[in-house]
């Protein structure tokens, strides 16, 4: 059988190949039958798949981030593919495959855009903002490298949270040149600062996968430890109450809705624009995804992220 990545996966086939596990879980069926439930990838992409007959053993064989091979039927559910497993094994030497190889990534070397995220820091004017972002930016650069922005959602891949802030910032400092009065130092760090406590909100491996979100991210969430952490370091620098309390205001705005984990609406122009441009680069990177595995003339499938739309490919890209 010929061996296939999943942006290949078509309904009705039967396919064999190598996927890492993204997450597993044991769950049970109406009728109390046990199953596992997985998040599988690769470099092209994520499916969920279904395994309903498995030995008790096997829920400690099988975990997060480790490579199998699998054999199974392509299925439809609710708009989505999924993935009906009929065998399964952990990859060894004999496969010769390398893990690294099936991790979707940032186009873009880590290190290249931690450094030019570094040049945005640089240019900024007001020293207390400067400083503040400094502190933040190096404290996280371990995780930076290698962290994605989302367990499932937008960059949810290796090194994608550099990704976005560095899209976003190139696309504001566009915007910028339209909107003269913006404050760009206000702007530029609250793009760098808006999601960093995404390295303490999620459990990520070097893989770029998450495991699991951390007791903090799940009491607190990304945007009330964001608020903390920017307390913290403007108390390193020094700061002015003020300085501080703008740049919290906005990691604290930038979701816009409470239902999404913000508190308050924007109340600055530059507030209002670091939420768009978080809007607009998530949705395009989704947007993008979904059409990349969908042939002209077609609709992709339905996309939770954008309130379970699909989106169209015209026959002429």
């Amino acid at each position: 059988m010929e061996i296939k990545t999943i942006n290949d996966f078509k309904a009705g086939e039967r396919i064999e190949g190598y996927f890492i596990i993204k997450s597993i879980e044991c769950k049970a069926s109406s009728n109390g039958k046990k199953y596992f439930d997985l998040s599988l990838g690769d470099s092209t992409g994520e499916i969920n798949a279904k395994l309903w007959e498995y030995k008790e053993e096997d829920a400690k064989t099988y975990t997060d981030s480790i490579l199998i091979k699998v054999r199974g039927t392509v299925t439809e559910w609710q708009g989505n593919l999924q993935l009906k497993i009929e065998k399964l094994r952990v990859t060894d030497e004999s496969d010769e495959v390398n893990i690294g190889d099936f991790v979707a990534a940032a186009p873009l070397e880590s290190e290249f855009m931690y450094e030019e995220i570094n040049r945005y820091i640089y240019n900024i004017k007001n020293e207390s903002i400067k400083n503040i972002t400094t502190i933040i930016f190096q404290d996280c650069k371990d995780k930076l490298i290698y962290y994605p922005a989302a367990k499932k959602n937008h960059h949810s891949i290796r090194a994608g949270l550099l990704y976005h802030i560095l899209t976003m910032l190139r696309s504001g400092e566009k915007l910028m040149e339209i909107y003269t009065d913006l404050n760009a130092d206000l702007l530029y760090a609250g793009v760098i600062l808006h999601d960093l406590s995404k390295t303490e909100e999620m459990d990520a491996n070097p893989l770029g996968i998450v495991s699991n979100y951390t007791i903090e991210g799940q009491l607190l969430g990304h945007i009330t430890l964001g608020v903390k952490r920017i307390e913290n370091a403007a108390d390193l620098a020094g700061a002015d109450k003020e300085t501080t309390m703008l740049l919290q205001h906005m990691v604290l705005s930038h979701h816009y809705e409470p239902e999404y984990g913000s508190p308050v609406k924007p109340m600055l122009p530059e507030a209002e624009m670091l939420h768009y441009l978080d809007i607009i680069d998530a949705r395009m990177f989704d947007m993008k995804k979904a059409l990349r595995d969908t042939d002209g003339g077609e609709f992709s499938d339905r996309i939770w992220s954008l309130e379970n739309r699909k989106v169209y490919k015209p026959k002429f890209i």
